[in-house]
C-alpha cells in the first residue's frame, strides 16, 4: 500500500526535515535524449538601431491619470516635421488612451497607436527567440500574449486554510529541482507552476497528496511543452514510490478535468525574453531577470499579478541591480521597451519590492533550488550578485513596509 506523502518518514519531500535536508535523494538519472536548446539569452546587434535613425521624429509621453492612481495613460506623438501622409494616417491616434490591466480586451486598437519601430522590433523579437515560425503572424501573436494573460489570473493570493505560503514554497522548491533534474525546458517549469495555482483552488487535495499534485502538474506541462517524456513508473521513483502509477494518473485525471483541458498559458519568461531583445539587454541583466521572475514562482501574492508585470518588474530590478554603465542607443531601445509595459508605476513598484525581498532572503540560507540553479557558471552566478543584499537600500524603499516573513508550517 502506497505511503502517503508528505506526513511518512521515508518520502523525498518531508516538511518536517531542515531545508538542507530536503535536497532531491535521487538516483543518478539524467535524460540524455532531453531536449538542450534551452532559450538563451537574445545577442546584441548593433546594425538593428539602424531603423532608429530612419523613424520619423517622434517621443512617448507618460503621465498618470488624475482620476486613478492605478493606471498609466500613454500617448504617442508625432513631430510636426512629419510628412502629411503620416501626420494623416497618425490623426486617429492623437488622444491619449488609458492602457491599464483590466481593459486589455479592447488591446484590437493598440495597433493604432504604436509607432511603427515598435512594431518592427517586437516582431523581430519574436522571431529571434523562435517564438514564432512566420514573421508574418508576429505582431497578432503578441496581441493575443497580452489580450489572453488576463483569462488566468487571480482575483486574490488566497490558498485553502490547510494550506500555508510556506507549504506552497516548499513543494514549489522541489518541483525546480525535479525539473531541473529532468533536463526540461524552462516553459515547462512555468506551465507546471500555474497548473499548480489553478489546481490549489479547484481540486479538494489534503495536504498527504500535494507532492503527487506538484508532480503531476510537472508531467501534464512536459506533455505540452517537451518532445520526450519520462516513464511514469520513474517519475514514481522520483517521490521515493510513496504513490503508486494508478495514483498518478488517477490524479491526472482529476485535475485535467478540473481545468477542462484547457492548458493555455502566457508565461512571464515569453514576455522577459521579448523585453530584453528590444531593450538590447546584456547577457548578464538577462540571466539576472530569469533569476528574479523565477523566485517570484515562491511567492504566493505573487500569483495576482500579470505575466507582463512581473516580466517588467523582474527586468527593471535587474537594471537597477546590476547599474550597468548606459549608451544611448541603449537608453533608446530602454524607452522604446518601456512603452510596452502595462500597468501602473505603482503595481510595478510593488513587485520589485517582493522580488528584492526574496532574493535578499534567498541569500541568507544559499539552500533554495533556484539559487543553487543560477550560481550555476553557465547562468554567471547571479544568484550571488552582491546587489541583492540589501533590496531596501537598493530601491530606496522606505523601511516602514516590513519585510515579508514565511509563515510557520501547521500540519
Amino acid at each position: 500500500m502506497a505511503r502517503t506523502g508528505f506526513c511518512d518518514s521515508k518520502p523525498l519531500l518531508d516538511l518536517h526535515k531542515k531545508a538542507d535536508e530536503r535536497r532531491v535523494p535521487l538516483r543518478a538519472r539524467a535524460n540524455a535524449c532531453a531536449p538542450t536548446d534551452r532559450r538563451q539569452p537574445a545577442e546584441t546587434d548593433e546594425t538593428r538601431m539602424a531603423p532608429v535613425k530612419m523613424e520619423t521624429e517622434s517621443r512617448w509621453e507618460r503621465r498618470l491619470s488624475a482620476q486613478t492612481n492605478e493606471s498609466i495613460i500613454l500617448g504617442f506623438h508625432v513631430d510636426s516635421r512629419a510628412s502629411s501622409a503620416e501626420t494623416v494616417a497618425d490623426e486617429c491616434v492623437e488622444k491619449p488612451v488609458l492602457l491599464y490591466p483590466h481593459g486589455l480586451q479592447g488591446l484590437h486598437s493598440l495597433d493604432a497607436l504604436v509607432p511603427s519601430l515598435l512594431r518592427h522590433e517586437v516582431e523581430m523579437a519574436l522571431e529571434k527567440l523562435d517564438l514564432i515560425c512566420d514573421r508574418t503572424f508576429a505582431w497578432d501573436l503578441f496581441l493575443d500574449m497580452m489580450r489572453t494573460q488576463t483569462q488566468n489570473s487571480f482575483p486574490n493570493a488566497d490558498l485553502p486554510r490547510h494550506f500555508t505560503d510556506s507549504t506552497r514554497a516548499i513543494l514549489v522548491d522541489w518541483m525546480v529541482q525535479v525539473h531541473e533534474l529532468l533536463h526540461f525546458q524552462e516553459d515547462t517549469l512555468y506551465l507546471a507552476i500555474h497548473l499548480l495555482n489553478h489546481s490549489l483552488r479547484q481540486l479538494k487535495v489534503t495536504t498527504a497528496n500535494l507532492q503527487l499534485l506538484g508532480m503531476v502538474c510537472l508531467l501534464i506541462a512536459a506533455k505540452k511543452e517537451e518532445s520526450l517524456l519520462p516513464e511514469v513508473s520513474d517519475l514514481c521513483s522520483l517521490m521515493d514510490h510513496a504513490y503508486t502509477k494508478h495514483q498518478l494518473l488517477r490524479m491526472e485525471r482529476r485535475l485535467l478535468c478540473a481545468l477542462k483541458f484547457d492548458l493555455s498559458h502566457s508565461p512571464p519568461l515569453h514576455f522577459l525574453l521579448l523585453f530584453a531583445a528590444v531593450a538590447r539587454c546584456s547577457a548578464m541583466m538577462v540571466w539576472m531577470a530569469r533569476y528574479l521572475l523565477e523566485l517570484s514562482l515562491q511567492e504566493a501574492q505573487c500569483v495576482v499579478f500579470l505575466p507582463v508585470q512581473l516580466a517588467g518588474a523582474a527586468l527593471c530590478l535587474a537594471r537597477h541591480v546590476l547599474q550597468e554603465s548606459p549608451t544611448p542607443e541603449g537608453e533608446a531601445a530602454w524607452c522604446l521597451t518601456s512603452s510596452i509595459h502595462v500597468g501602473s508605476e505603482t503595481v510595478l513598484l510593488r513587485i520589485m519590492q517582493i522580488l528584492a525581498t526574496a532574493a535578499s532572503r534567498v541569500q541568507t540560507h544559499e539552500n533554495s533550488a533556484t539559487f543553487i540553479k543560477f550560481s550555476s557558471p553557465e547562468r554567471m552566478h547571479v544568484s550571488r550578485h552582491p546587489g541583492l543584499r540589501n533590496p531596501a537600500g537598493l530601491l530606496g524603499v522606505c523601511s516602514s513596509q516590513a519585510p515579508l516573513k514565511g509563515t510557520k508550517l501547521h500540519l
